[in-house]
């Protein structure tokens, strides 16, 4: 089965990590991938994507190697080649942060000329919330393709304050177009039951929750409390931005007064960072480390660690919550999204996205003071990523979902034509 893949690459974001680690799972299990994503000019090379094809597996580029713009890359449009090979075919646009895209004019047009020239069988697009999005279904009912989205846009289960609502707003917004896909990808229980109030019939709506591969992100040695000399660490690890609520951790954390052999550990780069650092730093202990790519550093990071802090507002199902897990990491994140669904039951502790602040202020220190409390949990998360949350599940599941969705368009071809 060839399968089309409509994706991003960059900038760094849940939906890149989601697309390279199911692309590469999808490659390493047999299957063609072509990989259509959105690119802008190669003569802006801050603008380059940050992770190529090496060795038939997607790699993100480490610092002084090579990036080779989307746009550099040949498209070969030969049938029988596009069948048998990997494809990556960059789609115009104008603009694309970690939050949308804006395509450009014509690129709705060259989706369909690559669609046509892969004749792949079978479309996945990891939305990328760009007006492209709600053209998808006609395009590839023009081709006789079937169509499949993941739909991962981040929510609180709670209308509780303005960015929870705005989200709300995007799973509107949305619904509509998403009845026309042949099956649209959620990761909880939350987010189906969402989509099928708005409308989408709930036989259209799959619950596949992200996966975290557990070989590679697992409980291990690490270095990290000896080069920074802590006897604890605590880690946040994502966006610095308004939706994840970091300052109310900050806040959290100052007041809790960690003492100086406890570490923060801020792994990320975003809008707010500048301003955070300038109140926030290693005179309260802690430490920030910017946007990390290499994936050994981040995995020596979680090893290390004693506790993960998610405050988020908002959140689909996060992937460091995940991996976070999987490495035997004590979490505590909101209730935010699916990751309350994720901790609850004993996995770790869920917090209320309201008075993130005070709800630190008292737990930091319980598990500064008592550390066989975070061994405990970090025992029982990696259980529930066993359980529930591996990627090869994943993967199982997503492999099932593709040949019954092709099987009912074929069945359907079928019929027009007698």
């Amino acid at each position: 089965m060839h399968i089309a893949w409509l994706g991003k690459k960059s900038p760094f974001c849940g939906n890149v990590t989601y697309s390279r680690e199911v692309t590469n799972m999808l490659l390493d299990r047999g299957y063609p991938v072509s990989f259509l994503h959105f690119a802008q000019e190669a003569s802006h090379p801050e603008r380059r994507d940050n992770w190529h094809l090496e060795n038939g597996r997607w790699k993100i580029a480490g610092p002084g190697s090579s990036q080779m713009a989307a746009s550099d890359l040949p498209f070969k449009a030969d049938p029988a080649i596009a069948t048998s090979m990997t494809q990556e075919v960059p789609l115009p646009c104008l603009y694309k942060s970690q939050i949308y895209t804006i395509p450009t004019l014509k690129s709705s047009k060259v989706l369909m000329q690559a669609l046509r020239a892969l004749r792949p069988d079978l479309v996945h697009a990891s939305l990328t919330l760009s007006p492209l999005d709600f053209v998808l279904p006609e395009i590839c009912e023009e081709l006789n393709l079937p169509l499949v989205a993941t739909f991962h846009p981040p929510f609180d289960r709670k209308l509780r304050n303005l960015t929870s609502g705005t989200q709300h707003l995007m799973y509107q917004i949305y619904a509509p177009f998403l009845a026309n896909y042949d099956r649209v990808i959620v990761f909880s229980q939350i987010q189906k039951d969402l989509l099928v109030r708005l409308g989408v019939a709930a036989g259209r709506v799959a619950v596949i929750p992200n996966g975290v591969d557990v070989q590679k992100y697992s409980p291990g040695r690490s270095r990290l409390k000896a080069k920074l000399g802590a006897d604890r660490i605590f880690v946040y690890q994502g966006r610095i931005a308004t939706e994840k609520n970091v300052e109310a951790m900050l806040k959290g954390w100052k007041k809790a007064r960690m003492g100086r052999d406890c570490r923060l550990l801020i792994v990320g780069d975003g809008p707010l960072a500048p301003t955070l650092q300038g109140f926030y730093g290693p005179e309260d202990g802690i430490v920030w480390l910017g946007f990390i790519g290499d994936e050994d550093k981040r995995i020596e990071i979680l090893r290390g660690a004693d506790v993960l802090i998610l405050p988020s507002l908002v959140e689909g199902l996060s992937l460091s919550l995940l991996e976070a897990m999987a490495c035997g990491v004590a979490c505590i994140a909101t209730d935010a999204g699916a990751d309350g669904e994720v901790l609850e039951g004993g996995a770790g502790i869920v917090l209320k996205t309201q008075g993130v602040t005070t709800q630190l202020e008292t737990l930091l220190p319980l598990f500064r003071d008592h550390p066989e409390f975070a061994t405990l949990l970090g025992q029982k998360a990696r259980e529930r990523v066993l359980q529930r949350y591996t990627l090869d599940e994943n993967i199982t599941a997503m492999e099932r979902l593709y040949a019954e969705v092709v099987r009912e368009q074929r069945l359907s071809l079928s019929g027009r034509c007698s």
